[in-house]
């Protein structure tokens, strides 16, 4: 009996729509630690100076790991499902995140059980141990909010960027695609990359900082750059694996990739 899911090419879609929704989900999440991409491949901080500001170094979110793989389903989708594949995709994992934020708020200001603060520490260890864990964790419920409860400036921030990126990527990708036909796969997708992350790169900082926590714009500049100097690197070095997952699809869908992409080009 044939089902919705009976076609490849639907499976595919709700595989890629998988990754990218949950990849960008987990990207928000994650995304409230910073850290030093120097320091944590035991190199020295490069201290670049932009725009007046000075000491730069790759401080940057944990969500950085992640986003690349969004930025490679974006390519993926829109090869062979077009832009209302892309924009339908975005819209609905910027309303995901949304959502996902709003029961995290709802979660914060639950009342935690009595034994749940202290939980975290083992009546089995020596009271030295004991205090060294409250030293560095003395309240989960402290914890919990100060982890998931980003500032709403950072959630509005990080949402526009996001939207504002695909659909700057999905414009490039097909615009690029137009001039150049089949050729050049990285040229669209590294290229429509490259655009829509400088935009996403100083979007977010202008909304989540210059708006929101009263950042100059010289701050936002400088900060914006040095993200998107590894945003631009990631979306070289990540080329390779457009071209490998194409290979991959390809060989998935028969003839049916051929059709598919044609149908998605006449859909911009």
């Amino acid at each position: 009996m044939e089902s919705i899911l009976s076609g490849r090419s639907a499976k595919l879609f709700v595989i890629l729509a998988g990754i990218f929704v949950t990849t960008a989900l987990v990207a928000e999440f994650i995304g409230v630690k910073i850290f030093s991409m120097e320091a944590s491949l035991g190199l020295q901080p490069v201290n670049w100076q932009f725009f007046g500001v000075g000491n730069l170094s790759f401080n940057l979110t944990a969500g950085v790991l992640l986003w690349p793989v969004v930025f490679v389903m974006t390519d993926i989708i829109n090869e062979y499902y077009g832009t209302k594949g892309v924009k339908f995709l975005s819209w609905m994992t910027a309303g995901l995140i949304s959502f996902a934020f709003l029961i995290t708020f709802i979660a914060i200001q639950l009342e935690p059980a009595g034994f749940w603060p202290q939980s975290h520490i083992n009546p089995s260890l020596s009271p030295d141990q004991q205090k060294e864990v409250l030293t560095k964790v003395g309240d989960y419920n402290y914890a919990f909010r100060l982890v998931f409860g980003q500032g709403l400036w950072i959630i509005v921030g990080s949402l526009v960027a996001f939207l504002v990126g695909q659909l700057v990527d999905v414009v490039s990708f097909h615009r690029i695609k137009k001039i150049t036909g089949e050729q050049h796969i990285w040229l669209r997708a590294t290229g429509s990359t490259l655009i829509s992350q400088l935009i996403d790169s100083f979007v977010v900082l202008f909304v989540a900082f210059y708006l929101g926590a009263n950042w100059s714009l010289s701050q936002v500049f400088a900060i914006g750059l040095v993200n998107y100097i590894y945003k631009f690197f990631m979306a070289v070095l990540l080329t390779p694996v457009i071209y490998w997952m194409h290979a991959v699809i390809e060989r998935y869908l028969g003839p049916e990739a051929a059709r598919l992409r044609a149908l998605a080009m006449a859909d911009d």
